[in-house]
């Protein structure tokens, strides 16, 4: 009787916990909601027993915004290999043709430098860039289309060199702008005053007009510009000291090319998740798209890895975009937990962690969740209205579990809901 006794309250005793753990986590959620009239939904899972440990509107389908970057990413460990195609080529007589691959490594400052401007300028033969007739749309579906002016927002090309943008700096005391990139210089106007500095381009063509500021303070400006294939092989011609010359021309079979490798596949992963660089995302989808299809395509490489590579999936994604700038996008939580499961079983920790923003550490997350050592790793997601965050959670048992929390349509600027975010976690870390 007595072991039945001891027995009964041992099972009561874990209920009462497990109930408890969930009871807090639920409220706090619905206040979140109520405070803030926006949608919320949250999963955790505990990868070491299989067990979703709760789900608050888990299975509801939520606009992820950089989310989405960790199915590019998943798709991109399988696809890619250990460095990323720069370019594919082919010579015929005295000419050497090369085609793009969406690389987006050259010259592009926050990745290491490419091989390919060393490969182009040891070859003797005349260069002939060439681009298929039908290339990568440059901006995805449910862009913003006003948002072309900002570095966010830069246009998806074939071949992307300087990060497909160009940067100006203004100096305060002279009220002089500069820049490394000389070329770009021949574009820029000069406008009214106003109260505040400006540089805005055109939206067809890249004339950019500065607008000086009465107001003078030191200021970066950087500024997508408007892609053609007769821009890059001007740009080229102008890299390597020689003629570039741009050819319409249909891209050989696959074993009619060669390819120079540029850079290695995580060095680019690592920016893209861990500074959500959306330029890397949409680059590295369409390059996804080529291995994948034999198509440079973003929208063709997702439909590809939707079939090869999400089929398990619990819910089928609505995926548009490499990047989330997108609202077309649609994921539910517990889905994005799926994929986390996925990536830490296939890549393992070591490989994952390190490409990853961690709380208090580096990326997205250096400023919130600011302990040592950290317990959140993960990815951010921001779009006006919508805010998200997914990944793992180190409890200070040192138990991993894998979360999702996704939080659309609330009014405001982001930042009080991320601070609510980072109480709830917080207060899993410290008593799960």
């Amino acid at each position: 009787m007595k072991n039945l006794l001891l027995f009964g309250a041992i099972v009561f005793f874990h209920f009462s916990c497990s109930s408890i753990r969930k009871g807090p986590i639920e409220k706090d959620l619905k206040a979140l909601q109520n405070k803030f009239q926006n949608h919320t939904g949250f999963a955790l899972y505990d990868p070491e027993t299989d067990k979703m440990i709760m789900s608050y509107n888990g299975d509801r389908y939520f606009t992820p915004a950089s989310n989405t970057k960790i199915f590019t990413l998943y798709t991109s460990l399988n696809t890619l290999g250990d460095s990323l195609p720069g370019i594919q080529y082919t010579t015929h007589q005295d000419s050497l043709f090369f085609w793009a691959t969406g690389d987006p490594s050259l010259y592009y400052d926050d990745l290491p430098a490419s091989h390919v401007i060393e490969f182009l300028s040891g070859r003797t033969e005349t260069l002939v860039y060439a681009e298929e007739r039908v290339r990568i749309e440059r901006f995805g579906p449910g862009w913003s289309w006003d948002d072309y002016n900002y570095a966010y927002s830069v246009e998806r090309t074939p071949f992307p060199i300087y990060g497909n943008r160009f940067t100006f700096s203004l100096d305060s005391v002279s009220g002089l702008l500069d820049s490394p990139q000389e070329f770009f210089k021949r574009y820029i106007w000069l406008g009214d005053t106003l109260d505040q500095p400006e540089m805005v381009r055109d939206y067809e063509s890249n004339r950019t007009t500065f607008f000086p500021g009465r107001n003078r303070s030191n200021e970066v400006f950087s500024i997508p510009f408007k892609y053609s294939t007769e821009l890059v092989a001007r740009l080229l011609t102008d890299t390597l000291k020689r003629k570039v010359n741009p050819m319409q021309l249909e891209r050989p079979s696959k074993n009619e090319l060669k390819t120079i490798y540029s850079i290695p596949t995580d060095s680019a992963l690592t920016i893209m998740m861990q500074n959500s660089d959306n330029f890397i995302a949409e680059q590295l989808m369409a390059m996804n798209g080529l291995l994948l299809t034999d198509t440079l395509d973003a929208e063709t490489g997702i439909r590809a890895a939707e079939k090869l590579y999400f089929a398990g999936m619990p819910d089928k994604p609505q995926w548009v975009d490499g990047s989330g700038l997108s609202r077309f996008n649609l994921f539910t939580p517990r889905s994005i937990v799926w994929l986390w499961k996925q990536l830490y079983t296939q890549f393992g920790k070591d490989r994952l962690f390190p490409m990853i923003a961690s709380g208090g550490g580096n990326g997205t997350l250096k400023y919130y969740y600011q302990t040592d050592p950290p317990f959140i790793f993960g990815k951010t997601g921001t779009l006006s209205n919508n805010n998200s965050l997914s990944g793992f959670l180190i409890t200070k048992k040192g138990k991993l579990l894998i979360f999702s929390m996704l939080h659309n349509n609330y009014p405001g600027y982001s930042t009080p809901v991320k601070r609510e975010m980072e109480r709830i976690l917080t207060a899993i870390h410290d008593n799960y």
